[in-house]
């Protein structure tokens, strides 16, 4: 025990300095925020619905949820209803026992409603496709607005396909 002790007062602290302000940053958040008030008249609430994933997808959108994204700051939170949703937020390829519990999600969300297909599962099937387990890509199972590849995907690019969706619904972009 006290050589841990000693080894923890020798190394000290070996954690990076936190990054510098970026004012920019701010001047973005508002003007992203201001957008989506714009577009929905509300915040966007999203309901986040793991279809037979690895849960590498719902480690980064966790990750979007953190201080430094700061997704409740641009006026963007997580539901747990589908009811009270404006936007699906899939990952995994779809498994078969998951199917039908996605179409009624689907389903009771109300309309007009926004689907994120998050990973590479979710857009292509990934490795594991169409199988006998499998129903393959999210949009094989219900309609998808926008796919955000990678596997899984950096945080940045999923509130980049989130924010996407949202200037899709204001009519600056159509169904893929």
């Amino acid at each position: 025990m006290w050589q841990i002790l000693r080894q923890i007062a020798r190394t000290g602290i070996v954690t990076e300095p936190a990054p510098a302000a970026d004012d920019a940053m701010r001047v973005e958040a508002s003007r992203i925020q201001a957008e989506i008030l714009g577009v929905l008249g509300q915040a966007l609430t999203i309901r986040e619905v793991d279809a037979g994933s690895c849960n590498g997808c719902e480690l980064e959108i966790n990750a979007v949820n953190n201080p430094y994204y700061n997704l409740e700051g641009l006026g963007i939170k997580f539901v747990a209803s589908p009811r009270h949703a404006d936007m699906l937020l899939v990952t995994g390829p779809v498994s078969r026992h998951m199917a039908e519990a996605l179409r009624r999600t689907y389903d009771a969300t109300p309309e007009p409603k926004l689907v994120v297909a998050v990973g590479d599962c979710g857009c292509s099937g990934g490795i594991f496709g169409a199988s006998y387990a499998s129903c393959g890509r999210v949009a094989d199972v219900i309609p998808v607005d926008v796919e955000v590849t990678g596997c899984p995907p950096e945080p940045i690019e999923i509130l980049r396909g989130i924010l996407t969706a949202v200037n899709r619904r204001d009519g600056r972009g159509g169904r893929p």
